[in-house]
């Protein structure tokens, strides 16, 4: 129902993508072996309804759609859901509390708060069957189990709340936003120093390792080598894909005689 959630239970480093709202971009995108494209609204200029194409276009592909949403808000939450998305990225996650309102928001009865609107998102199912009061049960029980969830740590205060944030039922990944931490540490956008890894990711990736959830990166610092992050458990994050885009088709080109 959503490959995410069976590569990461499977221990598998699960890779996507930034979204746009580009259509053919996204489609084509999608038909890759990326396992997800993640749609932001924090740090873009976009709101969720303006994904919406570009999320219905990914339908049947391999590659889920993500959203981060750019407050921890029930109505964003649902907003984004409604769209299509098939997990949820909330930043600036720092305690219990927020956690459990996260994951309540994300969530249909009686694990959770989120108001139901039909069936949304591509789950690999004939909706056409689901229309029984037993068959849709079963499908917000099924819906329950496979939307991802993953809040952002991102603070010193999420940091040193970060067993009780873990303990939260509900939380399938652990997102680092790797620049503010990095100022929150007082090393600002020092992702390879000592202090950087010591105090931020080596804490992360053990506490995640106890609760048995997934330790990941909203994206891997350019200059870094993405399997040092993989070696530490950090089995989720995005990666730019125009790099890997130009590459190919500059392969592509170097076999044709053009001269």
């Amino acid at each position: 129902m959503n490959k995410i959630k069976e590569n990461l239970k499977a221990g598998k480093t699960v890779v996507g993508t930034a979204g746009s709202p580009w259509v053919e971009n996204m489609s084509m995108l999608a038909d890759t072996d990326l396992d997800f494209i993640l749609f932001d609204t924090q740090h873009s200029p976009f709101m969720v309804k303006e994904f919406i194409p570009a999320i219905a276009s990914m339908a049947g592909k391999n590659a889920a759609p993500i959203v981060r949403v750019s407050a921890n808000q029930p109505d964003l939450i649902c907003f984004a859901l409604d769209a299509g998305a098939r997990g949820i990225v909330v930043p600036m996650v720092n305690t219990k509390e927020e956690a459990e309102a996260m994951v309540r928001a994300c969530k249909y009865a009686p694990l959770g708060d989120r108001s139901n609107a039909g069936i949304r998102g591509d789950w690999g199912i004939n909706v056409a069957e689901y229309t029984t009061k037993e068959k849709y049960r079963e499908y917000l029980d099924m819906y329950n189990d496979e939307i991802v969830i993953a809040p952002m740590i991102e603070t010193q205060q999420a940091i040193d709340n970060i067993d009780e944030i873990l303990s939260v039922d509900g939380v399938d990944v652990l997102l680092i936003g790797p620049s503010d931490l990095s100022i929150e540490l007082g090393v600002s956008l020092d992702f390879e120093g000592s202090v950087y890894e010591e105090k931020g990711l080596d804490i992360i990736a053990e506490a995640c390792k106890k609760h048995g959830v997934v330790p990941g990166m909203y994206f891997i610092p350019p200059t870094m080598d993405p399997n040092f992050f993989v070696e530490k458990g950090y089995k989720f994050f995005t990666m730019p894909w125009a790099t890997w885009a130009n590459k190919g088709i500059n392969n592509g080109l170097s076999s044709i005689n053009r001269k």
